[in-house]
């Protein structure tokens, strides 16, 4: 019962992913935690993640990677498959195209339930987070010069609030800037991926002051 309610209550409250177009506002951003800081006026390139929603034998789980140690930026960091679009790519077909790169996740096997809130981070992407559902754990290869680990976190896990922490850090010169992070089994998910995941959490079962009956109804 927990993962057809929690499959009923994505279709439900994800935007349609035929109803997406490249130039959706920004409904969350790096910059709401930090609302004094400088953000500049500019086109924001399209990007898109899938977020690998895997409805196992004891409950849902969210498919993330760790981002390789050789890249030359976020090295290491924790994220969902993803990244820009191509010329004339959907954000559907550039999060499932994404995946395969990435992790060898075969796109048959996704069933693609909508998309999440626009979300613009602080290095200029417009991110569109793709929601996907697997009936089982797939076979994934990680790419090894993109990705250096591919896991897996428990849905209810990342959807309570109580796992959600603010962090914050400092550079010379410039105002603290703060951000979202979670910490699962001694892996930091924090930044843009932390922010999408609240982002979600949000549109699924509302703000954290909302009675949390809905999240234990499609949590394990």
């Amino acid at each position: 019962m927990s993962l057809a309610t929690l499959r009923e209550r994505l279709i439900e409250h994800l935007e349609p992913a035929v109803s997406w177009t490249p130039d959706r506002a920004p409904a969350r951003s790096d910059f709401d935690l930090n609302p004094g800081a400088d953000r500049p006026e500019r086109t924001l390139r399209p990007a898109a993640v899938l977020i690998p929603v895997i409805a196992g034998p004891t409950g849902a789980a969210v498919l993330m990677t760790r981002r390789s140690d050789s890249l030359a930026s976020h090295t290491g960091q924790i994220a969902f498959p993803g990244g820009r679009l191509d010329p004339g790519e959907t954000a559907v077909e550039a999060a499932l195209r994404e995946a395969f790169e990435e992790v060898a996740l075969d796109p048959g096997l996704v069933e693609v339930l909508g998309v999440g809130d626009a979300y613009e981070t602080g290095t200029g992407f417009l991110v569109t987070p793709v929601v996907g559902w697997l009936t089982a754990t797939p076979a994934t290869t990680p790419s090894l010069d993109e990705v250096a680990e591919v896991f897996e976190v428990p849905w209810d896990f990342l959807m309570d609030p109580a796992n959600h922490r603010r962090d914050s850090y400092d550079r010379e010169g410039q105002p603290r800037r703060w951000y979202w992070a979670i910490t699962h089994e001694q892996r930091y998910i924090w930044g843009v991926t932390a922010g999408i995941v609240r982002a979600l959490r949000a549109r699924l079962y509302g703000e954290e002051n909302t009675p949390g009956a809905a999240v234990a109804e499609d949590a394990a």
